[in-house]
């Protein structure tokens, strides 16, 4: 990596001893909506392929292979997606997270749309950044700092594309650019077989979770209802603005499927006290569960709370309080039998949910509380190997994302040459 490094910086040196220009995006190029006038039929039974938010959210280069369809007529004046467009999502619940972005490396000869909720910058010349530099520069500390700036909002955050195109970003030779690629792609394929190894992994712990938790018609074993078992209690009133430094731990809907696993005895958030007072809470052993989401895969998605404090829960999730080993639950509602009893109860397209009335219906294997425990202790630890970040692949993993995102803000750190 110094040797390399030290290439750039000879090279910065030689092409531009004065400093990197810099230039507003709005001086660059243009911005372009995505997908308008389209109804819910018209994603039924498509005829084109389209890129949608959560391929932005989750890439930085858009993921070519791509299995959602829209309709769209011949005549029909759409925006179409081009090789090198840079693609962000408008909105998200937080300003940190607006603005992510993915961009078009690959040529393809098909019409490409974008979902509506996002938005694309073209440059006017091509020629002027790679798009694999690109991929890099847009998901930059540096310049997500701006982008978070151009994000107003109170419930759910929105980008300004005003705002937006006051953007400043580097353009360097694109002899440095494809430099500075080599070495954070470089990053970015280790990365990708430490995360190939690790789901390989998660594969195999799925496996054997699978098995420990099939019971057939075995003895000792009985079927309930969550129902039968215990309450329901729905959460109420909390949003990520009402999150505070420090106060009353709280879960919200949406980080029980990003940021919990199975379980856990601290929380990401807090809220005031006196806010607190107003939220139903949740004890030591409670389940919370997510009752929404744009996946179905992450509805009733559930994480054991085992902190000795009570902490507050928001709306869209529930908290579900029983006599049974709270870990035990948690991993049952990972299994296929539980996903497959979601079929028949989650409601919605884009925005899928379940209802209080019908998750109390969903089965469930109990068997007595000792072999409850003696399953828990098995899948902790396999939970571990794959899920702990201060062990094995996962922290190798941790490690070389935080050393890939030091020397990308590094390699992508440049002096400004001022006319």
């Amino acid at each position: 990596m110094t040797e390399r490094q030290s290439k750039i910086e000879k090279m910065i040196i030689e092409l531009c001893p004065s400093g990197v220009e810099f230039k507003e995006l709005g001086e660059l190029g243009h911005f372009y909506g995505g997908l308008s006038g389209k109804s819910k039929d018209d994603f039924s039974s498509g005829n084109a392929k389209f890129v949608t938010y959560m391929n932005i959210f989750s890439n930085i280069a858009v993921d070519t292979n791509i299995q959602h369809f829209v309709k769209v007529g011949d005549d029909e004046k759409q925006n179409h997606i081009e090789y090198g467009d840079v693609l962000f999502t408008g909105s998200s619940e937080t300003p940190d997270e607006c603005g992510m972005s993915s961009v078009l490396t690959r040529k393809i000869e098909e019409p490409l749309y974008l979902n509506s909720f996002c938005f694309g910058f073209r440059l006017n010349d091509k020629n002027l950044l790679l798009p694999e530099f690109s991929k890099y520069l847009f998901r930059d500390e540096q310049t997500r700092k701006q982008i978070a700036k151009t994000a107003s909002g109170v419930t759910r955050f929105n980008v300004s594309k005003k705002r937006f195109a006051k953007i400043k970003i580097p353009l360097p030779p694109l002899d440095i650019q494809k430099e500075i690629v080599k070495i954070l792609n470089s990053f970015t394929e280790l990365e990708a077989e430490l995360e190939a190894e690790l789901e390989a992994r998660k594969k195999q712990y799925e496996y054997y979770r699978s098995e420990l938790l099939t019971f057939n018609d075995m003895g000792g074993v009985r079927w309930a209802t969550l129902g039968e078992i215990g309450i329901m209690v729905r959460g109420n009133g909390l949003q990520k603005k009402d999150f505070a430094e420090s106060g009353v731990g709280c879960i919200h809907y949406g980080q029980i499927y990003t940021f919990y696993g199975t379980y856990t005895d601290k929380t990401k958030s807090f809220v005031s006290e006196e806010f607190a007072k107003k939220l139903k809470r949740a004890e030591k052993g409670d389940l919370v569960v997510a009752t929404t989401s744009e996946n179905v895969q992450d509805v009733c998605k559930a994480v054991a709370w085992l902190g000795d404090e009570e902490i507050a829960v928001s709306g869209d999730a529930l908290i579900f309080k029983h006599k049974q080993d709270p870990k035990y639950l948690s991993y049952f509602f990972q299994t296929q039998m539980f996903f497959d009893q979601k079929k028949k109860y989650v409601t919605g397209t884009k925005v899928t949910r379940v209802s209080s009335n019908s998750l109390k219906k969903f089965k469930i294997a109990l068997p007595p509380l000792d072999e409850q425990k003696r399953i828990v202790s098995i899948l902790d630890k396999f939970d571990a190997l794959v899920n702990d970040i201060s062990v094995g692949l996962p922290a190798e993993l941790n490690a070389r994302r935080s050393q890939y995102e030091y020397y990308r803000g590094k390699l992508l750190t440049f002096n400004e040459y001022v006319h």
